[in-house]
């Protein structure tokens, strides 16, 4: 969601800044601002779109500092317009950037009215600088003021906090949203995300909840959310400057599409280091996963799709009954709890707040043991969390999820066989197939990113409808869910999927001659029931566009087009036949002209309700 970076330094720290807001565009966005000490004032620069309009105004204003906040803003409280545009300002004194949702933002307006203070924006992020102010001017320490100010606010936030007559102090506090510290020479930083600050520091300090931050040029101090100093260890993160850069490709999304094999061979590597093994999701498995009697997966997005692909997986598998449940519906219904159920959460950036606040009411209502998949280290998620499996997909950028998504089949497939060896479900000889198809998996995703030129040639028939289905039925359901959901976040085509046997019970009355059809039909078990469900289709006059295996004997005919993926590889077909719905959607995108990286209304990392 929104993004937060912030500096203080020697240097003047504005091309800091806006540089790494422009690492923080994936994140999604309407507006941005940055806001330094400059001199006897704090000098603000905002503008409604793209980081670039902020930062042509920037220069134009001769904007320089030592200390200063930046901000990138996913609107929420107010529309997108400049006066709501972040950081805020409370008596041209204290400057405020947020992340987050403040709950109880319009009492605290009113009782700030009633003290006198102006608001000139919709924002729940003003309350929070004339709160600090109010504290401050009534004699506190900045850090004091905000600390006096963060007690009194319900919900989620990151903040960056600059005073006038503070020149040597920034100030940071965090519940719920992401935020960090970076260690420089001299300098210190805080950021939402730590690809803002790569350009300056390496070194960095992942806050935990309730932490508030002071930082001066020569060091950090820290206290926890009961007040106490606390000391937080120094990582050395390995995301690299270039995993941040498109080389030669066009954008992020068609970059991660095509970076599968590596993610996913780096991601099967950690797989055949453990084999099969408890250890494999940490020191503690060995005493927890034998004493499991089912599996309960949290997940929102894509990453719950990834759950219901597992679903099949461990059922079938482990002989364990499995549950997947939409995150931010879990979290608010009357759920029962057995402490025997492992509670599975998956998140790409660890961060996602429904996910996070779904564990830990699980971990309310008495669940025992949790384990998540994740691909950034060190994220709240996995922190909270007894058991870990880290994806290596490496740094995703495009909103739209595509990497992660896969290497996430990966660790719930290795969950799956791993408990059905605990159970005794998993001959040596099973186990040895199973490592043998994860190590010929990457080949096969190569082969079917080599289709590229006959997808981009049917994204040209899909460009101009408004509407379209995806079928697929048992282990490929999910994944027509998945091509649905692509379809409609980049290229703003309005797109379902459905278990192709429901079509007869309710869809089937929307199929015409204007409603493409696409069909994920493998050459498994299901797949002459396929074929009788698409015939549904043909007798309706639909058109068809089938992804088939090479030996799944499909032949084109006049409304029925087919696209070859390699031979069928069992029960890793859905990993496989996850990159043709991706590569449909990007380029049926690139035909409307949508912007692919940055789709409207939407964002990276959902840390707000």
């Amino acid at each position: 969601m929104c993004g937060i970076v912030g500096a203080i330094a020697q240097r003047n720290i504005v091309p800091i800044l806006v540089e790494g807001l422009k690492r923080l565009e994936y994140r999604g966005y309407d507006s941005a601002g940055v806001a330094v000490l400059a001199g006897d004032e704090i000098r603000r620069v905002r503008r409604v779109g793209r980081v670039a309009e902020m930062e042509s105004a920037a220069a134009e204003d001769g904007l320089q500092g030592q200390l200063g906040i930046g901000h990138t803003r996913w609107a929420t409280h107010g529309g997108v317009t400049e006066y709501n545009a972040h950081p805020h300002i409370s008596f041209g004194k204290i400057a405020v950037v947020h992340n987050g949702i403040i709950e109880n933002h319009e009492q605290q307006r009113q009782r700030l009215k009633d003290l006198g203070y102006a608001f000139e924006s919709q924002t729940d992020t003003e309350v929070i600088a004339h709160l600090v102010h109010h504290y401050y001017q009534s004699g506190s320490s900045l850090f004091d003021a905000v600390k006096q100010a963060t007690r009194e606010l319900t919900g989620a936030y990151a903040i960056g906090v600059i005073a006038l007559d503070r020149p040597d102090e920034l100030v940071c506090a965090r519940m719920g949203c992401p935020l960090l510290v970076g260690l420089g020479e001299g300098e210190n930083f805080i950021a939402s995300d730590v690809s803002a600050i790569l350009s300056a520091t390496r070194r960095v300090i992942f806050l935990e909840e309730g932490d508030i931050g002071h930082l001066t040029r020569d060091g950090v101090k820290l206290i926890d959310k009961n007040d106490q100093p606390i000391e937080r260890p120094v990582h050395l993160s390995d995301v690299s400057l270039a995993s941040l850069e498109l080389g030669p490709y066009s954008h992020f999304m068609q970059k991660e599409i095509h970076e599968q094999p590596k993610a996913l061979s780096d991601t099967i590597e950690a797989v055949q280091d453990y084999g099969f093994n408890p250890e494999l999701f940490g020191d503690a498995a060995a005493g927890i996963l034998p004493q499991l009697e089912g599996v309960k997966i949290l997940a929102c997005g894509t990453s719950y799709y990834a759950g219901m692909t597992a679903k099949y997986w461990i059922e079938s598998i482990a002989g364990l009954p499995c549950d997947v449940e939409i995150a931010s519906e879990y979290r608010y219904r009357d759920a029962f709890a057995n402490p025997k159920h492992l509670i599975v959460t998956i998140s790409q950036s660890g961060e996602t707040l429904d996910t996070m606040e779904a564990l830990k009411y699980a971990k309310e209502l008495g669940h025992q043991y949790a384990l998540s998949i994740c691909n950034v280290r060190e994220s709240a998620i996995p922190r909270a969390s007894d058991l870990v499996f880290y994806t290596r997909a490496g740094a995703e950028i495009g909103v739209a999820s595509t990497k992660a998504f896969t290497t996430q089949l990966v660790g719930l497939f290795a969950l799956a066989v791993t408990l059905g060896k605990t159970r005794g479900r998993v001959s040596a000889e099973a186990e040895a197939q199973y490592l043998d198809e994860l190590r010929h998996l990457p080949g096969s995703v190569q082969h079917a990113l080599n289709l590229e030129p006959q997808i981009k040639a049917w994204s040209e028939r899909f460009a101009a409808k408004d509407d379209a289905l995806f079928l697929g039925r048992g282990l490929h359901y999910p994944i027509a869910l998945e091509g649905a959901l692509k379809l409609k976040e980049i290229s703003y085509i309005h797109a379902e999927a459905y278990p192709a046997g429901e079509l007869k019970h309710g869809p089937l009355a929307l199929v015409d001659e204007n409603m493409p059809v696409v069909v994920i039909a493998p050459n498994d078990a299901l797949l002459e029931k396929v074929k009788s469900n698409m015939q549904e289709v043909r007798a309706r006059g639909g058109e068809l566009f089938v992804f088939a295996d090479a030996d799944s004997h499909f032949s084109e005919s006049d409304g029925v087009h087919v696209i070859r993926t390699p031979r069928h590889v069992g029960v890793l077909s859905p990993i496989v036949h996850t990159i043709p719905v991706q590569m449909l959607a990007y380029h049926v995108a690139l035909s409307r002209g949508t912007d692919v990286d940055k789709p409207r209304n939407l964002a990276k990392s959902v840390t707000v309700e």
